[in-house]
């Protein structure tokens, strides 16, 4: 951990020289780059405090060394002007594709018009569909409603096909697409199946294991019981598992659902804590963005990239579950 602090904090110095070269202005924060003859690319990035997104970004990172492209990657936090200024000026400073992590996922249309043109690759917070392009505004993800109804199927197979549930939903954070599409297809699946779910408590717990488990202190003191825990990332289901710890509910009979398959995740399901997880293809999800890029940065069409869809809008990249009999796979 000590080594990749300073990693890190090295990274932070570089990104912000970068932001500073690109906008005329020291950005908020920031992380480094990747050198490459096969064209430059401005990777703009919230944060890497989530683990996932540490992950992916990364995976972009390696992805652009592998493919020989130069990838100049800047952190903003959740300014949404920064952004805005980077993409401005990034068609001036010779890129010739973005990837983006907005940090409000409805600001799309405002990034889209500032572009000069320059093609955007979104990911990890998805824009609305009517905001995006073909080949020239897209998002590369995985589909979130795949990963709640991964969810509600497992659930509802482990407690054999229950008429009725007792259930929480942790959230993460509000208005993200992940956010929305995962606990509305729990719903849907839940529903589609004939089982009444009856929702004890469903709150925010902005994707932290901390949060989700003073959460989990909170709705103890209703009183109510619970059948099911769902949650919509993997940091927030360790921290469900560490109160039920705390408060002697059983997690071998109260299912404890995550998403992402994080290393800590794949470990407490081997431990035979948590239940299952969906993965989320950080490092394919990564590749797929820098070649869109590339290829959308030249001229070309996301038709010829593995995963594309028909409207040429998006590139996703499969969920896939994982439990106990396949977790060995992905540690």
């Amino acid at each position: 951990m000590r080594m990749r602090g300073k990693r890190i904090c090295a990274c932070l110095l570089t990104g912000l020289f970068i932001a500073a070269s690109i906008v005329g202005c020291g950005s908020s924060s920031g992380s480094g780059g990747s050198g490459g003859s096969g064209g430059k690319i401005l990777f703009i990035m919230t944060d890497t405090n989530d683990t996932f997104r540490n992950t992916l970004t990364q995976s972009v990172i390696s992805a652009g060394q592998s493919q020989g492209v130069t990838i100049d990657m800047v952190e903003t936090g959740d300014s949404v002007q920064d952004q805005l200024d980077l993409v401005t000026a990034a068609k001036g400073k010779g890129y010739s594709a973005i990837i983006l992590r907005l940090a409000d996922g409805t600001t799309a249309p405002q990034m889209n018009g500032s572009s000069g043109g320059l093609p955007i690759i979104y990911i990890n917070s998805e824009p609305d569909k009517d905001h995006l392009t073909a080949d020239s505004f897209i998002y590369v993800g995985s589909n979130e409603l795949q990963a709640g109804q991964y969810q509600a199927e497992y659930v509802l197979k482990k407690l054999g096909n229950p008429k009725s549930l007792n259930v929480i939903i942790f959230q993460g954070e509000a208005g993200h697409s992940a956010t929305i599409g995962r606990t509305k297809a729990v719903k849907q699946t839940l529903k589609a199946a004939g089982c009444n779910a009856n929702y004890v408590f469903i709150d925010s717990a902005n994707w932290s294991d901390t949060e989700a488990k003073e959460k989990l202190g909170i709705f103890m003191k209703t009183g109510q019981s619970v059948d099911a825990i769902f949650c919509n990332n993997d940091s927030m289901a360790i921290g469900v598992i560490e109160g039920m710890k705390e408060y002697g509910l059983d997690y071998t009979k109260i299912p404890v659902c995550g998403i992402d398959a994080t290393a800590d995740a794949c470990a407490s399901i081997e431990a035979g804590e948590m239940q299952f997880t969906v993965l989320q293809d950080a490092k394919n999800q990564a590749a797929s963005a820098v070649k869109a890029a590339v290829v959308l940065g030249s001229g070309g069409s996301l038709k010829d990239i593995e995963g594309s869809t028909e409207d040429l809008k998006y590139v996703y990249v499969p969920f896939v579950p994982v439990d106990s009999s396949n977790v060995s796979q992905y540690k």
